[in-house]
């Protein structure tokens, strides 16, 4: 634990415990990120004209722009453990909204994903869609050192790593696209639209 880290750390996670519906919005975001971010591409997909093909492939790219993600993350954790928060400060010194395991806090899996499943859409996707997606990255890297469960660092590195994943997919997305080409015509969608 470095001193950034620690007093960076009790500026967002003592806002905690004061404002009920804070907390509830913060423990929501926190846990359910990934759920959330699941509805909303299911949403997008489904609310696309059904001839929209280019937004489409970017949902998929970005779906394996997470995954990506998470894999870097699990090298990482591997070589170096990163204890959390709540289980190396005093009791009474901060904040825990959310049970959580004591598995490594470097990086955040929360932040990564988050990130690399918006920044894969970073113009690829109406931009205010992009921006609302890249608004909720924010957002749960916050909630992830507000609730108790990361240090600020653990969710800085996770949106690089993000953002770095989104961008690297792009460059060997050519098998991807063409699997995204495969789902669109079994379904109907893009260029195989019927009608």
């Amino acid at each position: 634990m470095n001193t950034f880290d620690a007093a960076l750390f009790h500026i967002v996670n003592s806002q905690a415990g004061h404002h009920t519906w804070l907390d509830g919005l913060m423990s929501s975001v926190a846990q359910y990120s990934v759920e959330i971010y699941a509805i909303a591409f299911i949403a997008l997909w489904l609310l696309l004209p059904k001839r929209e093909e280019g937004p489409r492939h970017a949902l998929v790219v970005a779906v394996f722009a997470g995954i990506l993600a998470l894999l870097v993350n699990l090298v990482i954790s591997h070589i170096w453990f990163r204890p959390r928060p709540f289980t190396v400060l005093a009791a009474g010194t901060f904040t825990e909204l959310i049970p959580h395991a004591p598995d490594a806090s470097f990086p955040s899996d929360h932040a990564s994903g988050s990130f690399a499943l918006a920044s894969a859409t970073w113009g690829k996707i109406n931009r205010w869609v992009a921006a609302g997606l890249t608004a909720l990255a924010v957002l749960t890297m916050i909630a992830r050192v507000y609730t108790g469960v990361h240090w600020p660092t653990d969710v800085l590195a996770g949106m690089v790593i993000g953002v770095f994943a989104g961008r690297v997919i792009w460059k060997i997305g050519a098998p991807i696209l063409s699997l995204t080409r495969i789902g669109l015509r079994m379904f109907h969608f893009g260029r195989y639209a019927r009608g």
